[in-house]
Formats: C-alpha cells, structure tokens, sequence
C-alpha cells in the first residue's frame, strides 16, 4: 500500500460527463483504494442538474460497474470510498449558484485543492474567474485543463490568458492522457537508462520515424464537436506531437518537470515549417466512406447529422522533418484516423540497413531492425532482429526474430493513464503535463498546415471504412523508398 498523506479535496466540473464517468472516477476509485488517495479526500462533482447526494452516490456506483466491470467492482470497497463522494450543483455562468461550493470547500480553507474542468473550453475562463470571485483560488489550488484548448494558436492563447488571470502557469496542468500511458513514459526509461540506445539514435543510424494511432470507432455522437477539430487538430497535433518530443528530445539534465519539458519545446521549435510546396507533397487528408468494421456495415461521416458538405478530415498523414544535428535527414511520418481497419497505436523505429551484407542472397532476405513500442490495444517494446534458420543448410539463412523488452511485473490489475496523470496533479508534479510555450510552439506549427487545407492546396482524400486509409498515404511515404508498418 502506498503513503496515505495526499489529501486534498477534487471537484470536477462536468462531472457527470462521458470522461468523468468513463476514466475519471474510475481512475479516483483505484487510487483511493489503492492508497494513494487519503480517504479523507473528497471528490466534488459539480453537475448541472439538481441531484441528491444519495441519488449522486448510485448514479457513480452504476456507472462505476459499467465502466471498470463487475468483477473488479468492490462494494466493501465503494462503501468505504462513496463517503468521499458530494456532489453540487452550478450553472457555470451563473455567479450565485458556486455558493453551494463555497461551503462545501470552506469546511476546510486551508486544504489542498485540484480543480478539473472536464467542460469545453469555452468554460474555461469563466469557470476559473467564478471560482477566483468566490475565493476559492488558492495558493495551493491547481486546474486541470482537459483538451483541446482551442481551434488554433489564436483561440489557444485566447483560453490559456484568460485562465492566467486567475492561476499562475505553475497552477495549471494541460493534461494529453497518452502520456499517462507506462508505455510512453517507458521511452524515456529505455533512451536514457540503456546505453547500447545511446549511440545508435540519431541520422546515423535511424532510417525514420513512424507514428500511428488509428482508431476502428467514428465519431460516435460527438459530430457537432469533431467537426470543429477534425483529425489534425484532435490527434496530431497535440497527443503524436507529443510522442514525437518523446522520441526526438535531448537527454534532459534531469527529471526535474521544467528539464524535460525544455528539451521537448526545442524539439517543437526544431521542427521544419511547411511551405504551399511541402503541404502539397507531404500531407494527406481525408474523410471516411462507408464501409464495415467487423463484418458490420457502417455509415460513412458525411452520412451523420447535418455532415453532407462537410470539409473536416477523419484520417490525415504528414511527413515532419526536425531541423537539428541529431535528426537532420531523418523523415518522421505521422498518421491517425477513424474507422480504420484496427485499434492500434504504435512508434516504430526503423534502423539503417547493414552497409554490407556476408549472406545468402546478397542480403535481399535482410530486414531493417526494427524497436516497435505498441501502446495499444496491447502495450509492449520489440525489438526485431536478425537471426540465423536452423539447420544444415550449406549457407546461411536468415530471418526475423522478436526480442520481447516488457517487464512481466505480476499485477492484478493495469493501472489507467488517468491514475497516473491525476496521482501528479495530487503530488503537484507537472512533468507529464503541457507549458504554455509547449502549446504555443505546437500551434504554431500545424496552423501553417491547417491554413493550407483551409485553401485546399490538397483535395480532400476519401477512404473506405475499415480500410488503413486512402491510398495517398501509401504514397506518401512511398515516394521516400518507405512502406508503413502494418503487420
């Protein structure tokens, strides 16, 4: 069991939405179970709509056991954690009715506080000043800001500003839950921690790059709000920019939150900006068509409500090139989209060909090694090697053997992103969570993008539903001499 000392008092506006109900108090449960959460912490939900605690308390009980499974449900276990739950009830615009909160917080003033704000971002800002009216903004208060925080570098800075009148940036935690991922904070334990990486990860030695997160779901409801965003803006340029940083930063001096996140600005900074040339050549956009998942026809996105002209993109693809000493030469190829043949999220490194080859067939039977961190639907680390055919063959045959890198550490049960990601913000550490010039050199980046699509440099690309996108993407990386990882 861990240290019981993290008290602090967790409301969470928006809590009777989708995320909350789905990953945040799932996640809060396991904490407080697990210790890591005092039982004298309460979680807060604020909810829109008048409800009773009791009522409140059942409704987090049903969805708890939708969300986490009966069998992992504990009922000993909720009678214990459902007296850290109270609910109140606020309309965000409405000044007077946060004096439920007022009270509920006032009971201890001096007590840690973590604000989420599990709303869109058009709340942010006031949200943050209602708070800061009614005193509730402390020196040990933080706010978590659930993304996307906003369309572009404009609105982006628009939101951050607003909410830096009421917290200061120390206060504010930008959370991307794919960093919550062990897998993803694993790529920093197997760079900096194993020196047979050391030397060989840079233009020397690297091929390229690729980074895949597709998703076999559409939309799922969410129209109105994903056609504001669209791939580039809701996967790109947040959650694979930031596995790029990952791949791609400097060995930080330390693991100190502000040494990690220098080195991935400079990797932002770094990268290449697109000219009218570059976007036509080295992206891709596309919608999906209908098709079939599973063997079940599904619809195409243009078929949703009020869809028919829309021009928003649910696959995009891009060659990036970072401008420094390490990567120069070395093309990083980025990918996400919906209704896509799979779930998979995965980084590949792709190693250089051996100079010369001793071997059977002048080598042409050689594969590339290949590290393959797989982050879902099944987290792992492969490193895929060359190895001798058994037998007696009179010449030496090789093929392709998988070296596993996992810790195989016996656990009842995986711990979520969000149990790490909402641990930090409980321990006031930051490193896992985006500054402000993180946000800002990321914006800055894809608005070239997103201006020349606006002016449809590129036509928009369509791909059937359950496919692994247009063709277009093939192409893309064809042209390098490259094929996408798609075993």
């Amino acid at each position: 069991m861990a240290s019981m000392d993290n008290v602090c008092d967790i409301t969470i506006f928006g809590g009777h939405g989708d995320l909350a109900f789905r990953k945040l108090m799932p996640a809060l449960y396991h904490l407080s179970n697990d210790g890591y959460l005092s039982f004298s912490s309460r979680i807060i939900t604020v909810a829109r709509n008048d409800i009773t605690n009791d009522e409140h308390i059942e409704l987090v009980r049903s969805k708890l056991i939708e969300f986490i499974g009966e069998s992992v449900f504990n009922q000993e276990k909720f009678e214990r954690f459902k007296s850290q739950l109270h609910v109140v009830t606020i309309d965000f615009d409405d000044e007077k009715s946060y004096k439920g909160l007022k009270e509920l917080l006032g009971a201890f003033p001096s007590r840690e506080r973590v604000n989420y704000l599990s709303t869109a971002p058009d709340f942010f800002a006031t949200i943050c000043k209602m708070l800061k009216n009614w005193d509730l903004v402390t020196d040990v208060s933080r706010v978590v800001l659930e993304k996307p925080i906003g369309r572009d570098l404009e609105s982006s800075r628009a939101i951050n500003s607003e909410v830096l009148k009421y917290f200061e940036e120390k206060q504010i935690y930008r959370i991307d839950h794919y960093l919550g991922k062990d897998t993803v904070q694993n790529i920093m334990a197997l760079r900096f921690s194993n020196r047979i990486f050391m030397p060989l990860w840079d233009a020397n030695n690297i091929d390229h790059v690729q980074i895949t997160v597709a998703e076999s779901v559409g939309v799922e409801g969410r129209w109105g709000y994903y056609d504001q965003y669209g791939a580039m803006r809701d996967m790109i340029q947040n959650h694979l920019m930031q596995l790029l940083c990952l791949i791609a930063m400097e060995p930080p001096c330390s693991l100190d939150a502000d040494s990690v996140r220098d080195e991935k600005v400079k990797v932002l900074r770094s990268l290449r900006p697109m000219s009218a040339a570059d976007i036509e050549r080295k992206t891709v956009r596309a919608q999906y068509a209908k098709g079939s998942i599973d063997g079940q026809p599904v619809p195409g996105y243009r078929e949703g409500e009020g869809m028919e002209h829309s021009n928003t993109e649910t696959f995009a693809a891009l060659r990036v090139d970072i401008d420094n000493w390490r990567w120069n030469g070395v093309p990083f190829y980025l990918r996400s989209g919906k209704r896509m043949h799979q779930r998979n999220s995965e980084i590949v490194i792709q190693f250089k060909s051996v100079p010369h080859s001793i071997f059977a067939n002048q080598g042409s039977g050689i594969s590339q090694n290949k590290l393959v961190i797989s982050l879902q639907p099944k987290e792992s680390i492969q490193l895929k090697l060359m190895n001798k055919v058994p037998g007696l063959s009179d010449q030496m045959r090789l093929q392709q053997v998988d070296l596993e890198l996992n810790s195989r550490i016996n656990s009842t049960r995986k711990s979520d992103a969000y149990e790490r990601l909402l641990l930090d913000v409980i321990r006031s550490n930051p490193t896992l969570f985006m500054r402000l010039d993180e946000v800002e050199a990321a914006w800055k980046w894809a608005d070239v993008i997103l201006a020349g699509w606006a002016e449809n440099i590129i036509p928009m690309k369509s791909y059937q539903a359950g496919t692994d996108g247009p063709s277009a993407s093939i192409q893309l990386v064809v042209q390098d001499g490259v094929s996408w990882n798609d075993e």
